[in-house]
């Protein structure tokens, strides 16, 4: 229901070690197509070097009365040729199982386009973008369907389906029928704004019973329903 960063990852991840040399990193980023690597050495991740950090270390080589390059923080580095010389160290990365909010927030936040990602273990599993993020907004509308259908409606809920009509159009959500409680049209239509590639939902359920005088939570396991039940 609530996609993982691990789900929209690219998980084949072009790494170097940080003794690559400068034309080994431009041309890695060439012939993949992408434009980071993640330094990892002893299988522990060190920096991430970037096309930004590779183009930096030529203005400032080429600069006039430039003795040496400059790493980011400022430090003069005499003679930077390698990896280790021009990363980004301490890399910013993100654990596979944040959610993809926790990802955006952290990528704004601080002004990076991807992440590395790290296991619970910290063993590097894969590399997320922008890009990646939004890959939410791509789910057919049929697969938005099936999810509230069958692992909102259905499972997280245990409403009979036959109670709810779920039309999805384009992203947006649209919720009609009859339920027992107010309580439980609201939250019927709260997790449904949760389920990914959803834009928006339109609440035109209807209900037997106001107990609106009554608090009633979301149950924390029902936003939290494995990804295999998934599409």
């Amino acid at each position: 229901m609530s996609w993982n960063v691990s789900d929209v990852m690219t998980k084949d991840v072009v790494v170097v070690g940080p003794d690559e040399d400068f034309k080994g990193c431009a041309k890695l980023l060439q012939v993949h197509g992408i434009s980071a690597l993640p330094v990892v050495e002893a299988g522990t991740l060190i920096g991430i070097v970037s096309e930004a950090d590779l183009l930096a270390m030529e203005r400032e080589r080429d600069a006039p009365h430039a003795p040496s390059v400059r790493r980011k923080g400022g430090e003069p580095v005499s003679g930077a040729r390698m990896a280790r010389d021009v990363m980004t160290s301490p890399a910013i990365f993100i654990r596979a199982s944040a959610s993809i909010p926790e990802a955006a927030r952290l990528m704004y936040r601080e002004s990076v386009k991807r992440l590395p990602v790290l296991d619970e273990q910290g063993a590097l599993v894969g590399i997320v973008s922008r890009a990646d993020l939004l890959k939410t907004f791509t789910r057919s509308d049929e697969s938005i369907h099936r999810d509230v259908s069958e692992n909102i409606v259905k499972k997280a809920l245990f409403i009979d389906p036959r109670a709810v009509r779920v039309v999805v159009t384009n992203g947006y959500v649209r919720l009609m029928g009859e339920l027992e409680t107010r309580s439980l049209c609201l939250m019927l239509e709260q997790m449904v704004q949760r389920v990914e590639g959803t834009v928006g939902v339109t609440n035109e359920l209807t209900f037997k019973l106001d107990d609106s005088h009554l608090r009633v939570d979301i149950p924390p396991r029902s936003l939290q329903l494995a990804a295999d039940e998934r599409t």
